[in-house]
């Protein structure tokens, strides 16, 4: 079975094809700047060798439609590509932001779920409507493949009202769904499963604090298998500092800087999105630059490193309190996965909860699942490399084959 799964952004289409028979990438690459004028579409296949073979084309693609025929001419390829003909692929898994309390698990497509979809744009307006043209696009051109939405929100579904419920008046949720919804749930679901088969037990068994921080940060409690809470909201802008994104500020805020600064709300807006986090705190979004300059001397890349893992460990914290028991802390993405330093500051002192990092250890560096906590921690702590793709495949499978 050869599944191709789909993330679409506005003017992006990321894809990988999966031979879920034997659990490898065919291929892979980005179409972006779709709609430009100077477009790139990056290409890889896995050579029988298991050697990667790398395309870029960088002529003009004018619409999604042209970039996802651009994508099957590659992967059909007579010279570079994987497979025969695109009847090959049994299934188009698609990563969907947003689906409000309307999906709890991984639907097959069809008009009603497009409707849904639709109904909770407002809920993600930057996202839902590109997801939904990928959708679009993928129906015409695999025709007689069943198109299947992976939502970033549904893992959390599991979330209980007192975790999820904003303090508001009550029916500003009955009437608009404001609420925490959480994301990044592909990838949290993904590296608790592969922690319950490194630890050798049970998923239902067990308790887990996954951290996900790449430019885009969030932490999950998961109880028995399940989140029940989760750190960004009904938005992806709460909780942890991200690459750009301010995480969690007194809600007031945005009023003061309206009223004092005379800012408007689509400039907030945007400067909370896109210019704060570790970009407003010293400059750059980069963690490796941020690193760099702190070593360099730099006050205040180091200040920004402070207050990025000092709001890890007090999540860390708030969700051993939600769990009151924990098996496992789990770094994962790309700060999570390559930064030893953030892991390192993010569990310091925090021998008294049971977490204790082993120093060699951590600055180890590696790919698959490694444990870098001590002998003497009572709670494991792992970092597990996520592959939200792979999450979205195996979720697709599932989806066709209990039809």
């Amino acid at each position: 079975m050869k599944i191709l799964v789909i993330n679409t952004g506005s003017s992006s289409i990321k894809y990988e094809l999966f031979d879920m028979d034997h659990c490898k990438i065919l291929a892979g690459g980005l179409a972006e700047k779709i709609g430009e004028e100077s477009s790139i579409l990056t290409h890889k296949r896995t050579l029988p060798n298991g050697e990667s073979e790398k395309n870029v084309d960088e002529n003009t693609i004018a619409d999604h439609y042209e970039g996802l025929n651009r994508i099957v001419g590659l992967l059909v390829d007579p010279e570079h590509g994987v497979i025969a003909d695109k009847s090959e692929i049994s299934a188009v898994g698609h990563r969907v932001v947003h689906g409000g309390e309307t999906f709890h698990s991984t639907t097959i497509i069809d008009e009603d779920v497009i409707a849904a979809i639709m109904e909770n744009i407002p809920l993600a307006p930057l996202h839902n409507p590109p997801n939904l043209m990928g959708i679009e696009v993928a129906g015409s051109i695999f025709p007689d493949a069943p198109q299947v939405a992976v939502f970033d929100t549904a893992f959390h579904q599991t979330i209980p009202s007192h975790a999820f419920l904003y303090a508001i008046p009550y029916e500003m949720y009955e009437q608009h769904k404001i609420r925490r919804y959480g994301f990044h749930g592909t990838s949290h679901a993904y590296v608790s499963e592969q922690a319950a088969e490194y630890l050798g037990r049970p998923l239902t068994e067990l308790n887990l604090i996954t951290i996900h921080i790449g430019n885009g940060a969030s932490m999950t409690a998961i109880k028995n298998g399940k989140s029940v809470d989760t750190s960004m909201g009904m938005t992806p802008l709460a909780g942890l500092v991200m690459g750009t994104r301010s995480g969690d500020i007194d809600p007031a805020l945005p009023f003061f800087m309206a009223d004092h600064l005379g800012i408007s709300l689509q400039e907030i807006n945007r400067l909370l999105n896109k210019e704060s986090g570790l970009k407003g705190l010293c400059g750059t979004n980069d963690m490796r630059e941020v690193i760099e300059n702190m070593k360099k001397g730099d006050k205040q890349a180091a200040v920004a490193l402070e207050t990025y893992t000092y709001r890890i460990k007090k999540y860390i914290g708030a969700y051993f309190a939600a769990l009151e028991v924990v098996d496992a802390v789990i770094f994962t993405a790309g700060v999570g996965e390559h930064a030893p330093l953030i892991r390192e500051k993010s569990c310091q002192g925090l021998s008294r909860l049971g977490i204790e990092i082993d120093a060699v250890k951590n600055a180890v560096p590696g790919g698959g699942i490694r444990e870098i906590s001590s002998s003497d921690s009572e709670v494991k702590v792992l970092v597990i490399p996520t592959n939200e793709e792979l999450e979205i495949a195996r979720e697709t499978q599932k989806a066709i084959e209990n039809v």
